[in-house]
């Protein structure tokens, strides 16, 4: 029964806190590579590009998947470089105009107090950056000076929206979001609703809600066709029993996601031994839209043979305290044992359902304890005779 302020059966309160703890250690098989790492990337090398021109096609997309070290550099050299571009090319109208030489107080020049290089450079950054110090301007004896300083202002105005907005689309992006989505550690196995399912636990750690959320599930594994053509990384998507029933979930809490294991499961037919041996990957994909920006998000994680526990279910982390209810999340990952039958879904299906399964493992049992109980009686009979 569930008590009034607590919706954890009393048998739950048992375990302990830490994931780590209760789950059983294991080593990754040797030689066996994943697909997806446990923080959502991808494990996958791309080798052998001949046709590199087609990154310098999408340059802003480019740009933002560049790292910020590589990121700071052009953005500083895009600079540094125009600066110098234009420095050179006033420097050039000077020379052309004559303004370096002296001249009397009756000429006009292109430019004011344009003297060197230098004095031409500092005017190509008062230009391009709008700030004017009052010594050095343009006058209106060059018209070759005014299509320059037009030409130089439109430059610095692409370059300043291209690399502000690569800055900002790096800060804002999507995979940001996705740092405070978790998974559970673990996968279980085990029987739901007198079904066998495979569940995993997703939670938001945010009270920013994710918006139209869902989430898909997809079998990696070696498979060969009927011709004889293997397939490396055969990627089998595999339905989900969302637990508010439709294709989208409410994430405002932890919860509990189940594939049914039935007759159209890539799973259909794997066991708890075979489990052991098998090596499989089940990759899981959360998206949905970020409330406060509207960005589309994405977290991924995957498992792998070793991390899916076999007749265990997860603990229960909601409880209602003061007229709210809490999450614990030092329970996300925690789970315990429960009944569940070692033989594969397809065994189950054969033999009439868990039901039949759990009637059949009943009348077993019951034998097994009168033959141990008639054998008591008869050592008894043969003690008090002796």
């Amino acid at each position: 029964m569930l008590s009034r302020k607590g919706l954890i059966p009393e048998d739950y309160l048992l375990t302990r806190l830490a994931e780590d703890v209760l789950q059983p250690k294991f080593k990754a098989k040797q030689g066996k590579a994943r697909f997806v790492a446990k923080n959502g990337a991808c494990n996958v090398a791309h080798t052998n590009i001949r046709e590199q021109g087609r990154f310098l096609q999408d340059v802003f997309t480019t740009l933002v998947d560049l790292k910020w070290l590589h990121t700071i550099i052009i953005f500083t050299m895009s600079f540094l470089c125009s600066w110098l571009l234009f420095g050179m090319i006033w420097w050039l109208v000077a020379f052309a105009h004559g303004d370096l030489d002296q001249r009397g107080d009756d000429f006009v020049p292109c430019v004011t107090d344009i003297h060197s290089f230098s004095s031409a450079f500092l005017f190509s950054i008062e230009v391009q950056v709008t700030i004017g110090f009052g010594g050095r301007m343009i006058t209106e004896e060059c018209v070759s000076a005014i299509i320059i300083l037009i030409v130089q202002n439109i430059v610095g105005l692409v370059i300043n929206a291209i690399m502000l907005g690569c800055i900002f689309m790096k800060t804002a992006q999507a995979n940001r979001r996705a740092e405070t989505l978790i998974f559970s550690k673990h996968a279980v196995i085990s029987v739901r609703n007198n079904k066998l399912c495979f569940m995993i636990r997703i939670g938001d750690l945010r009270k920013s809600m994710i918006i139209s959320a869902t989430v898909r599930m997809q079998v990696v594994r070696r498979t060969t066709t009927e011709e004889g053509e293997v397939v490396p990384l055969d990627q089998i998507d595999i339905h989900m029993d969302n637990p508010v029933g439709t294709n989208g979930v409410f994430l405002v809490s932890p919860l509990i996601i189940s594939h049914v294991i039935d007759k159209d499961s890539p799973l259909y037919e794997l066991s708890a031994p075979d489990l052991l041996h098998e090596d499989i990957e089940v990759i899981v994909v959360l998206e949905g839209v970020v409330e406060t920006t509207g960005i589309t998000t994405q977290a991924r994680t995957s498992y792998v043979s070793e991390e899916i526990l076999w007749g265990q279910r997860f603990v229960p982390t909601v409880s209602e305290e003061d007229g709210m209810y809490a999450v614990d999340y030092s329970k996300f990952g925690n789970t315990i044992k429960v009944p569940t039958p070692c033989c594969s879904a397809k065994q189950l299906d054969e033999v009439g359902g868990i039901a039949q399964f759990k009637l059949k493992e009943g009348v077993t049992l019951r034998a097994s304890v009168r033959r141990r109980r008639g054998t008591m009686a008869v050592r008894r009979s043969r003690i008090e005779s002796q």
